[in-house]
C-alpha cells in the first residue's frame, strides 16, 4: 500500500504559554500530594488536556459549586478571578492555589486603578470569557465589553474613554479599534495589555504558515486565542485546517510528498501536536 510520504514539522513556538505551564505545574504538584484538586472552570481551553488532568484527580467545578465548598483546596486558573471569588474563599475557609497569570494580574491592577480614578472603561474582549469576567469584577462590572467595533454602533459613546483589551486579542485589531474610535472624534486613552507571548506568536505564525503546503492548527474549540491564531494561518495559507483532536484529522486533506506544518494555541499541549504528527507520518 502506497504511503503519502508526508514531511511533518511542529512549530517550535506553539503550545502552552508560560501562564498555562505554571497553572498546570501547580495543579500536578497538588494532585501528586493530595490525589484530587478542585479547579474553578477548565484549567485550560483544551478538552484533551483537561481530560488528562481529570484522570489524575482534577475536579472541574463552576462558581455555584465553589460557593458550597468548605475547607477545601481550589485552583484558580491562569485567566484570573473577580474579587468575589476571594471573598467566598475567606468565608468558606477554602485554600486557594492561585495560578493567575502574571500578565493578567498586572492588567487587573491597572484596570482597577482606572476605575478608582473614575475613568469610563471600555474592554475589548469576549463577553463571558473567564479572563473578562475576572477583569469586570475588578470594576464592579461598570464598563462596556465589546469584541468588535460594530457592536458599539448603537452605544452612545462619551467624549473620552479608557480602552483596555483582553490579553489574548490581536495587536493589529486593537490598533484598528483604537483608530476607529479616534476617527469618531473620541479621545482614547489606550492601554495595550496584550500578552507579548501571544502577539509575537501572531507574527511568527505568519512565516510558519507560508512555509508549508498544508497547515494543521490544533486547538480547543473554547480557545479564544486559538481562533485568532487559526485565522492568522488561514489568511497566510488557505490550505489550513482546524482540528481539536486526532479523530478530526482526515487523510483526504493531503497529497503525496506534501509538507505539513502543525501549530497550535497557547492552550494546546505539545503531546497533542506530537500525536497528530505521528498519525500523519503513518499515512
Amino acid at each position: 500500500m502506497d504511503t503519502l510520504n508526508l514531511s511533518v514539522t511542529i512549530d517550535n513556538n506553539s503550545g502552552f504559554c508560560f501562564g498555562v505551564v505554571y497553572a498546570i505545574e501547580m495543579a500536578e504538584d497538588v494532585l501528586d500530594e493530595r490525589g484530587y484538586l478542585y479547579c474553578l472552570g477548565d484549567i485550560v481551553h483544551n478538552d484533551e488536556e483537561v481530560n488528562r488532568l481529570k484522570a489524575k484527580g482534577l475536579r472541574i467545578i463552576d462558581h455555584e459549586t465553589f460557593a458550597t465548598l468548605n475547607n477545601e483546596h481550589v485552583l484558580i486558573r491562569a485567566h484570573g478571578e473577580p474579587p468575589s471569588t476571594y471573598e467566598t474563599a475567606i468565608k468558606n475557609n477554602i485554600n486557594l492555589i492561585d495560578a493567575t497569570c502574571p500578565v493578567v494580574l498586572k492588567l487587573q491592577n491597572r484596570i482597577r486603578g482606572s476605575y478608582d480614578k473614575k475613568e469610563t472603561i471600555f474592554l475589548m474582549g469576549k463577553k463571558g470569557h473567564a479572563e473578562v469576567t475576572g477583569l469586570m469584577g475588578q470594576i464592579n462590572n461598570e464598563g462596556i465589553v465589546f469584541s468588535d467595533i460594530e457592536e458599539l454602533n448603537d452605544t452612545e459613546l462619551p467624549e473620552e474613554i479608557t480602552l483596555y483589551t483582553q490579553t489574548t486579542k490581536s495587536k493589529q485589531k486593537f490598533k484598528e479599534t483604537k483608530e476607529a474610535l479616534q476617527a469618531k472624534g473620541i479621545k482614547v486613552n489606550a492601554h495595550d495589555t496584550i500578552c507579548s507571548q501571544v502577539s509575537d506568536r501572531d507574527i511568527e505564525l505568519r512565516t510558519f504558515a507560508r512555509s508549508y503546503d498544508k497547515i494543521l492548527f490544533v486547538g480547543g474549540t473554547k480557545s479564544s486565542n486559538g481562533r485568532v491564531l487559526y485565522n492568522v494561518c488561514k489568511e497566510q495559507n488557505p490550505n489550513s485546517f482546524f482540528v481539536s483532536n486526532l479523530n478530526e484529522v482526515q487523510k483526504e486533506w493531503f497529497q503525496k510528498n506534501e509538507t505539513v506544518g502543525i501549530c497550535g494555541a497557547t492552550s494546546t499541549p505539545l503531546w497533542l501536536m506530537q500525536d497528530v504528527q505521528k498519525a500523519l507520518l503513518s499515512y
